[in-house]
């Protein structure tokens, strides 16, 4: 699966995504960044709030229950803004 980091998220951690296998365990949004933080310090430290996070999978919005079947890519970023 593909993981992109955007904005501030990419700063953080210093790169822009990740290619990973998930293990069986990783079913939805939410284990799916437990599962990223327990692994690299730099993410654990980029989501330590979840206020100030956002996801799409497979390009479509979506929230940190979300079921990871059938995904192919899980982008996290910061809420947008716009004018």
């Amino acid at each position: 699966m593909k993981i992109l980091y955007f904005a501030r998220f990419r700063q953080i951690i210093g790169r822009g995504a990740d290619e990973i296998e998930l293990p069986a365990d990783v079913g939805n949004v939410s284990t799916l960044i437990d599962f990223l933080k327990a692994r690299d310090e730099r993410v654990a430290q980029a989501f330590a709030d979840l206020r100030t996070l956002k996801v799409a999978i497979n390009q479509n919005h979506t929230t940190l229950d979300a079921s990871l079947v059938g995904a192919t890519e899980v982008a996290f970023f910061p809420p947008v803004t716009g004018g």
